[in-house]
Formats: C-alpha cells, sequence, structure tokens
C-alpha cells in the first residue's frame, strides 16, 4: 500500500519504520520544517513537501498516517478525508471534543478507513486477556509514571492537553477496552514540582475514579515526578473469574480466582506494526479497524472529563 505521513517527529519515525517492516511504500512525508522534513524523508524513505495538498497530488498515497501533536490539527484530517485517504491518526485526535468529532464526521461522511492510535490494543497480552473466559471486570486499577520535560509543546497544557490527555489517555482507553463506558469521573490533579521550569502548565501527578452505577470502579494514579530516564506503566484488572496482572501491553500473568494455576503471557509484538497491519487490511476487506475515529473520540472525552473533574474538585457525570 502507498503510505504518507502527515508530521515528522518522533512518534513518526515509529509508524514509518513500521510501515517499511510490513512492505509498504512510503511515498511522502509532510511537514511544516522543510529541512526537518527532508532529513526524516531521508532516513525514511518517501518525499519530503511542506504542503499537504501538493503530497497528495503528486505522490497519489492511499493511507495517510497523521502524527501531529493535538494542538497542531487544523483540519487536514478532514482534508485527507474528502480526498478519499483512509487515514490512522495519532491519539489524541484533538484538545476539544468539537475537534475530535468532526474530524469522526468528516471520516464517516468520506467512507474511509480511519484508525486511531491506540496501540495498547494490540500487545499480546492485552489480546490475550480479551480472549480469556474471565466474567464480568469489578476493578481496574492502572499507573504511569515517568519523569521528563519532553518537548516544549508537551509542557504547554493549552498545546498537549496534559499529561491525563497526552499520555495516561491509552491506560483510560484500556479502561473503556475491558469494562464499557463509565457513569461518572472523579479527579485530582496538581503541578507540585514543575511550577518554577518555564513553558510547564500541565499537571505532574493526578488521579482518578471512573465509576459505573452498578458499583464498578476502574482508578488511575499518574506522574511526571517518578525516576528520571525510567517509565513505569501497569495495571490490574479485577475480574469475577480471573485477575490480570500487566506489565506492559504484551506481558502479563493471569490467575484463575476459584482453581488453577497463574499463566504467564510474554509476547514480543511490534504494537505498531500490529496496528498498521490492522488498517490495511480493513482498507482491504472493508471491515471497521479494531480502534476507530469514533473510538478515539470517545477515548478522549473520558480524558477531558477527568480534567475537567480535577479542575473542578467534583465528580462529573458522563
Amino acid at each position: 500500500m502507498r503510505l504518507a505521513i502527515l508530521g515528522p517527529g518522533g512518534i513518526a519515525a515509529k509508524h514509518a519504520a513500521a510501515a517499511n517492516a510490513l512492505g509498504h511504500e512510503l511515498v511522502g512525508v509532510v511537514g511544516r520544517d522543510a529541512a526537518r522534513t527532508q532529513a526524516f524523508a531521508a532516513a525514511h524513505c518517501g518525499e519530503p513537501f511542506t504542503d499537504l495538498e501538493r503530497m497528495i497530488a503528486a505522490t497519489a498515497p492511499e493511507l495517510l498516517i497523521v502524527t501531529l501533536p493535538p494542538f497542531a490539527h487544523g483540519g487536514e484530517v478532514e482534508h485527507a478525508a474528502a480526498r478519499g485517504l483512509h487515514l490512522l491518526v495519532e491519539k489524541p485526535l484533538a484538545l476539544d471534543r468539537g475537534t475530535a468529532n468532526r474530524m469522526v464526521a468528516a471520516a464517516d461522511a468520506a467512507g474511509v478507513v480511519a484508525a486511531n492510535g491506540f496501540m495498547y490494543r494490540f500487545g499480546d497480552a492485552v489480546r490475550a486477556w480479551r480472549g480469556e473466559d474471565t466474567g464480568p471486570v469489578g476493578l481496574f486499577s492502572a499507573a504511569y509514571q515517568c519523569n521528563a520535560l519532553h518537548a516544549p509543546w508537551w509542557r504547554d497544557e493549552a498545546r498537549s492537553g496534559g499529561q491525563l490527555v497526552e499520555q495516561v489517555i491509552h491506560l483510560i482507553d484500556l479502561i473503556r477496552l475491558v469494562m464499557g463506558e463509565p457513569d461518572s469521573v472523579y479527579a485530582r490533579r496538581a503541578n507540585l514540582f514543575h511550577a518554577a521550569v518555564e513553558g510547564y502548565t500541565g499537571e505532574d501527578v493526578s488521579a482518578v475514579v471512573f465509576g459505573w452505577d452498578d458499583g464498578r470502579v476502574a482508578t488511575l494514579n499518574a506522574s511526571n515526578i517518578a525516576t528520571p530516564g525510567q517509565w513505569w506503566k501497569e495495571w490490574r484488572v479485577y475480574a469475577e473469574r480471573m485477575t490480570g496482572v500487566f506489565s506492559g501491553w504484551n506481558d502479563a500473568v493471569f490467575t484463575p480466582t476459584t482453581s488453577g494455576e497463574p499463566r504467564r503471557v510474554q509476547g514480543a509484538t511490534d504494537v505498531f506494526q500490529a496496528q498498521l497491519a490492522d488498517v490495511v487490511e480493513a482498507v482491504e476487506t472493508g471491515r471497521s479497524p479494531r480502534v476507530t475515529l469514533a473510538d478515539g473520540a470517545k477515548t478522549l472525552a473520558l480524558a477531558l472529563a477527568a480534567r475537567e473533574a480535577a479542575d473542578a474538585r467534583a465528580e462529573v457525570r458522563l
């Protein structure tokens, strides 16, 4: 398949590597900075452009991988959909519900395959859990810990959405995957240790509780104040017939709650390759991708609601 990338940043390199590994042709790369775009194209293949429409006209891609940071969306997804390009858009879709919903509507109107980049769903352990007879999930407990300044745009909540919206959203998506849509959310967040860092306006510590009216609960805690250079993401799923302890998307231990021995799942799936393969197959067969843009908009809505609940210091009904 002929692929193109919009936004030649760090995450775009992972998508380009996946495309090359799967044997797809990367025909074009679009970025605002000409020198950076040329360097990316030289490293990963594809012709460099600074204008999306010129790239589409010159290279005729079938699938556009959109890796713009959340603040940078300005109608490009809608334009590409109207031009008939299938889409894989990085998360989060946007910084607000309205922009995300316009992307979903544009893709639906054009009839193109449109996926959102929640790659955790493609891990071996995550997929294995979905295949188990676990019974209903009663509790989901998760943590996301790191300590890095990241890019300047990431530190600025007005451009990134803050850690909840830009990073922790992956775990919020897993909550939706295994438990469905919650009925309420309560949260707290603060900038404890980065207030003096120029441009750092988002939170560096947070906690979230999602609730269901039938009594089920999901909890998250996150920080950007942990050990520098280390990333710790783990989650535990407590279901009627099984407990799952995940140390990553490919690694988990499943333990039956009644009888039976624990079972270790240790996979090696490249989730970016698996995600792209899913989108390509959806294009070829006409089915929906595993994570649609509409899915991504729903997960974004939960992340935004958690942030709103934290700022209001009140439970928000969903």
